[in-house]
């Protein structure tokens, strides 16, 4: 009886595997180490003091993932594996249709294949597209979305519906995450991409330790408090959390198909996190205005009632807690 974890050395799949393990869960992880490290195995063995089994799987190799079900008794499978960064999707999109897809496809028809039908789905806010209003509800509905790596979302979204219309014997949650940022206390794990970073935080770590001169900040013209973007930030442990509390809807209601917002519900700005990033951690940011970015919108944050209601999940982490973290992840790596 143990949960697969597709992606589970990723920064949110290493997190939620360190929840799934402090709950006494039997993990098993795959991982092509496509923008991850082989270490965070070992990290995630450090910071439990437990045991996993681990697999160097592509889920896009059919034979080997069968031989992981083979091998194991999978019960729930939660889905992170995937290429995530938007900038590249636009670049690159062949390769993010095949490998988040095609990838996607190969998982479910080997689930099938061995009666495993439970899964949580690493989604995304960018299902959204632009909604024309800033706080977000699951009950809006997927919308336009303004790059592949948010159309493989929608899309993988609607393949798991679909799947559930052919066979209802299916529990299938989606969780729709905000902005995800900070590490693991320890400092052992955290958001440490390959390459130039996509996202604020990653790249605020970088400036504050001087590996980049500055950060840029695209546009201080919004209509928001202070003119720079604003968005739900959310600390990765409290998102890890969630996946522990999707687990237990499907051992409790068993099929399904259930949605739902992982945020704050609230909205910080990008000077918010450059200036709390400075005052907790004693360090300057040096940042330059730079022009908007197409398709970034003004202000976009989470209605996260259903997950509360409905899973009893709250983010108990406040941006002073995601901005200490951040930066002992950064010093300690």
């Amino acid at each position: 009886m143990a949960i697969l974890v597709t992606g589970g050395t990723g920064y949110i799949g290493s997190h939620t595997v360190v929840e799934l393990l402090h709950k006494n869960e039997e993990v098993v992880v795959v991982d092509n180490f496509i923008n991850s490290s082989s270490e965070v195995v070992d990290k995630i063995k450090k910071i439990t003091g437990k045991e996993f089994k681990f697999y160097e799987v592509d889920i896009l190799d059919k034979e080997k993932l069968q031989k992981v079900f083979e091998e194991n008794h999978i019960t729930e499978v939660i889905h992170f594996a995937g290429l995530k960064a938007v900038g590249e999707s636009v670049a690159k999109p062949l390769e993010y249709y095949n490998n988040n897809i095609t990838g996607t496809l190969v998982l479910l028809q080997v689930m099938r294949e061995y009666d495993c039908k439970k899964i949580i789905f690493s989604s995304s806010a960018t299902v959204y597209g632009d909604q024309g209003v800033p706080k977000y509800v699951e009950t809006m509905g997927r919308g336009k979305t303004t790059n592949p790596y948010g159309t493989t979302k929608a899309m993988i979204e609607k393949i798991l519906e679909d799947l559930y219309v052919s066979d209802n014997t299916w529990g299938i949650v989606l969780l729709r995450y905000f902005n995800p940022v900070g590490a693991h206390e320890s400092g052992l794990i955290g958001d440490n991409p390959n390459g130039i970073p996509n996202n604020l935080m990653p790249y605020v770590q970088k400036v504050a330790a001087g590996r980049l001169p500055e950060l840029s900040i695209y546009g201080n013209d919004y209509p928001t408090k202070d003119g720079t973007g604003v968005r739900d930030f959310i600390h990765v442990v409290d998102l890890a959390k969630g996946h522990i509390n999707a687990i237990e809807k499907l051992e409790k209601d068993k099929t399904g198909v259930y949605v739902y917002n992982l945020g704050t519900g609230i909205g910080y700005s990008v000077l918010d996190i450059v200036n709390t990033f400075e005052k907790v951690n004693g360090v300057k940011v040096p940042y330059k205005i730079a022009p908007r970015r197409a398709g970034d919108l003004a202000e976009l944050y989470a209605d996260p009632t259903k997950a509360k209601e409905e899973l009893g999940w709250v983010a108990e982490k406040n941006l002073e807690d995601m901005c200490r973290d951040s930066w002992n992840f950064a010093k300690t790596n």
